[in-house]
């Protein structure tokens, strides 16, 4: 694909929200709370800046059949209007199905695709070598590139090491970047000092390929190396408020103004939410719902409901972070 740089500015240079799965009880999607919670951006001067991210990781993706998938971006593709970009996740459990998902994409007007890797048996997921087998998922990528020939983001989430936490190595990310023009956004789910290097390597290396920053507690990091292109992070579903203001003030030079919103609470909230990965995408759902933002924090299993404890802890540091949230909760199950 030949993505003009003009196009590749405006798409990779994005706050994008990796947008929750607002559900009923009975684990059905909660079509109003979709377009309820896509127009709260929409209001917002958010949108001036940002752009969703549907069907990803914290959408709960792996959990929906390939209709559930369809309606979900088809809402968000009407609420957004085409005044921000949308990015849908193309994951199915076989290739063929992945091909099928980003079809869909297509057809219903997506900006372009968030690549997801394959999952399933061990040697397409725990134990892959991506640095030796790249393939296993650089083939579904170009498969899915020649299918739809859309623009992409990544979303670089494989088995824990120690060199690069749960990213994809450095060497096998390059070589991604070289062999597929489509990507345009790498979402950057690695470790710190990993972060840091690849940044650097993506800039030399790979200068097309924005760097989309994830973990929202580093963020002040990030903003203070010049290492935040745009993002792809779940936080914004709870904490856009003073997330954008931390960013703008950053980008005005109001560094002193960036350190107090940093410090009032915004840090300690995302250190929380990210403290323990295996708990990340329930503490992003439980924290939204505390907001007021989707009508029930009820994960689909098997994704982990909230626990009473971690619920009144979120509770207590959104407002902490002066953020409104509801009242009377004591339980995500609840």
């Amino acid at each position: 694909m030949a993505i003009s740089g003009e196009r590749r500015a405006y798409l990779g240079k994005r706050l994008y929200v990796a947008l929750v799965l607002p559900q009923t009880a009975d684990f059905k999607i909660d079509e109003a709370g979709v377009r309820k919670h896509v127009r709260y951006y929409m209001n917002h001067r958010y949108a001036k800046v940002g752009g969703f991210i549907v069907n990803p990781e914290a959408g709960e993706i792996y959990y929906m059949t390939r209709e559930e998938k369809r309606r979900v971006l088809d809402i968000v593709m009407e609420e957004a209007g085409g005044k921000v970009p949308v990015f849908a996740g193309s994951f199915g459990i076989t290739t063929a199905e992945t091909i099928e998902v980003a079809r869909d994409a297509k057809a219903a007007g997506a900006d372009g695709l968030f690549v997801i890797p394959p999952a399933g048996c061990m040697d397409v997921s725990l134990t892959w070598d991506p640095v030796k087998y790249p393939e296993v998922w650089l083939d579904q990528i170009k498969a899915q590139a020649d299918a739809v020939d859309l623009p992409m983001i990544t979303h670089p989430v494989v088995s824990p090491s120690p060199k690069t936490g749960i990213g994809l190595p450095m060497e096998t990310t390059l070589k991604f970047c070289a062999e597929i023009p489509n990507i345009i956004g790498w979402k950057m789910t690695y470790h710190y000092n990993a972060n840091r290097i690849l940044c650097r390597l993506l800039r030399q290396y790979a200068p097309q390929v924005s760097i989309l920053q994830a973990s929202a507690w580093l963020f002040h990091e990030f903003l203070l190396n010049g290492n935040l292109d745009g993002t792809v992070s779940g936080s914004w579903n709870f904490a856009m408020e003073p997330m954008l203001d931390h960013i703008e003030a950053w980008q005005s030079g109001n560094l002193v103004k960036a350190r107090e919103i940093w410090n009032d609470g915004l840090s300690e909230l995302q250190e929380y939410i990210y403290a323990e990965p295996t708990r990340l995408h329930t503490r992003y759902k439980v924290a939204t719902y505390l907001r007021g933002l989707i009508g029930s924090p009820v994960p689909r299993l098997p994704m982990p409901a909230g626990r009473a404890e971690e619920t009144e802890k979120i509770r207590e540091l959104l407002v902490k972070a002066k953020l409104p949230v509801i009242s009377g909760v004591l339980s995500a199950k609840a």
